[in-house]
């Protein structure tokens, strides 16, 4: 499952929206007022370009590297963080340059904590934008990257507050709603505590919230897949609820690959409800052999079902 999203989203919304961060959180341009020359601008704009740059290199190294395991030929892990962290070491020195001379630059802050969130130094991320949170006390993108990191290392009660506030001051910013449903729905213990819920009632706060996220951004595969799977993890099931929300998902799946897996969660499903024969329809529908090995363990999966159910037909008929 594509589970807790994570992302250091770098927008500031209401207000900060274009302040240099794209909708999925990626850095962008910004461009000055026609005749303005903003030095501080153009130097923080470098530093994004640089950051992304690395990014991208190291993106592109970690692909080829992946491509020539499969022939038993890629560089030793230890050598690979090596290369890995010189590539950085320059954005990191770069970001502390300029924080030095610009320590109130709130935009920076939120760009080197995701930097820094990128290389799995989370105290330096949380030290950046606990920094920038001190400088913009309602900036929504700051609650949730802090919520994201404390949902990573606790305190969880921390990331549940920090979610609320980000959806506060930005209530219709669909990936905070998003993180948060993931954070409840992990969470489930802390958020019985924390809420005074029974399991169920965390469920279904997680789905709600999923829910309200997907009101706002309809037509996102990912998250509908996101609210589809938590069904998975609710004990007693809900197959019916399930299977409307992955009807909903397929609807907006956009290519045969999503669509395809889709399916094999339909399988899944109705397995689990003995309708074996639509069971057998959505494994036949599915030809991409990325799925190979999950069709291959559903039909094992099908046949013990279709077994089990005739022994108990069997049995019960000899009564």
């Amino acid at each position: 499952m594509q589970r807790l999203i994570i992302l250091f989203v770098l927008l500031a919304i209401c207000g900060f929206r274009s302040e240099g961060f794209a909708l999925d959180g990626s850095k962008q341009t910004v461009s000055a007022p026609a005749g303005a020359v903003d030095p501080v601008q153009q130097e923080y704009q470098k530093l994004l370009d640089e950051d992304n740059a690395a990014q991208s290199d190291v993106d592109d190294w970690i692909l080829e590297n992946d491509k020539f395991a499969a022939r038993g030929a890629s560089i030793p892990p230890a050598d690979m963080k090596q290369k890995i962290q010189k590539r950085f070491a320059p954005v990191r020195k770069g970001y502390e340059d300029f924080l030095a001379r610009h320590p109130e630059h709130v935009k920076a802050r939120i760009a080197y904590g995701s930097f820094l969130g990128d290389v799995h130094d989370e105290d330096g991320a949380r030290e950046q934008l606990e920094k920038a949170l001190a400088f913009e006390t309602n900036n929504p993108a700051v609650y949730n990257n802090l919520a994201n990191i404390y949902g990573h290392t606790g305190p969880v009660r921390k990331a549940f507050e920090f979610y609320s506030r980000a959806i506060d001051l930005s209530p219709r910013e669909p990936v905070y709603l998003q993180n948060y449903a993931t954070t409840v729905y992990l969470f489930r213990k802390d958020a019985s505590e924390v809420y005074g819920l029974t399991e169920q009632q965390v469920f279904n706060k997680a789905l709600g919230l999923y829910r309200r996220a997907l009101d706002l951004d309809p037509t996102n595969f990912p998250l509908a897949s996101d609210l589809a799977q938590t069904y998975y993890g609710i004990e007693p099931r809900r197959t019916d609820e399930a299977l409307i929300a992955w009807t909903n998902a397929f609807k907006l799946a956009r290519d045969s690959v999503e669509r395809e897996g889709v399916h094999l969660h339909f399988a899944r499903l109705k397995i689990a409800a003995r309708r074996f024969q639509e069971t057998r329809a959505h494994i036949g529908s599915v030809t991409n052999s990325l799925y190979d090995d999950l069709k291959v363990r559903l039909e094992r999966n099908l046949k013990e079902q279709e077994a089990k159910v005739a022994l108990e037909r069997k049995e019960s008929a000899s009564q």
